[in-house]
This record gives structure tokens, sequence and C-alpha cells, in this order.
């Protein structure tokens, strides 16, 4: 990241370029890359002001903040550039995830149009009742169903017994 930092209207003292320095860092986990700020404090009478000037691989971010104290004034103008980031780099991430989505859900139809036999004929939904492995075993004998799906009582796992060919029940239990 390179810092320019103008003083204007003042002394340019050294803690405020430390202090501008040491804020900006921060920033690092929202870019990726080279991030050129540069970053203007300025004195009019009793109005200190920070400015800040973000420019990273064609984004450009801008803050003002004009305060009684200089270091509020940073801060400020910093949570504002913080903001402008996260909120960049959130509908970033949406426009990959949903680009992504959909090139998936379109590589997914285009396989099921190509494979005939891999039809979904019905989607159902189920509300998992916590039962124990003895009352899954009941519940598949009183019923003619080829599996059930339960959460266990006891783990609190989602698990699914089945009915295998012999006539004898299998279980399959989940961890996580």
């Amino acid at each position: 990241m390179i810092i320019s930092v103008t003083v204007r209207n003042g002394e340019g003292e050294a803690w405020q370029k430390e202090y501008v320095d040491e804020k900006l860092q921060k920033l690092k986990k929202y870019v990726d890359n080279a991030v050129e700020a540069h970053v203007i404090l300025s004195v009019e009478k009793f109005r200190n002001v920070a400015e800040i000037n973000l420019a990273a691989n064609g984004l450009n971010v801008n803050a003002k903040e004009e305060e009684k104290d200089m270091r509020l004034a940073i801060d400020n103008a910093i949570v504002k550039v913080e903001r402008q980031l996260k909120k960049h780099k959130e509908k970033t991430r949406e426009h990959k995830n949903s680009s992504m989505r959909e090139s998936a859900e379109g590589t997914v139809a285009e396989d099921l149009e190509d494979s005939g036999n891999a039809n979904v004929v019905s989607v159902r939904s189920l509300v998992l009742e916590p039962m124990s492995m003895e009352d899954a075993v009941m519940e598949m004998q009183t019923t003619k169903n080829h599996f059930v799906v339960y959460r266990d009582s006891t783990t609190e796992n989602i698990n699914v017994m089945y009915r295998q060919d012999d006539g004898k029940f299998a279980l399959i239990e989940t961890t996580g």
C-alpha cells in the first residue's frame, strides 16, 4: 500500500503520518492488490478536515470528514472508506457467486438432459422427527416404506434406516 500524506494550513507533525499509516494498514484485508492512498489533512480555524482518496485496480473510494479533533476526523474518514470497501467486496462476492451458481445450474441441467435415465420424478420435503433407533425399526416394520429418515434423539444427528434386499435393516449415520 502506497500512502502519501499532505498537510495543508498546518505543520506536518510526525504523529499524524504515523497514525494515518497505522489506520490505513487495517484496510489491507479488503483489497487484494497494490493500493494507492492519498490523505489530505487540513486545519481551518477550529475545523480539522481529513480527506482520503483510495485507488485500487479501477476502484476509487473517497471520504471526507470534518471534526474538532484531527484523530477523530481521521478515524471517521477511515470508517467511511472501510464501509465502502466492504460494500464493494460484498457486491463482487455476490456477483461471483451468482454467476458461478448460474453456470453450475446450466451444466447440471445440461447433464440431466444429456443422460436420458437421470430424471428427477418428484421432490419431497420431510419434517425430521426425533426418535431412537428402536423407534425407527418399529416404524419400518409397521409400514411398507423402504427407508426412514429421522433425527436421532440422543445425538441430534440425521440418520437413514433402510430395508435391504434380504429383509434386514441397515442404518446410515451422519455426523456434523
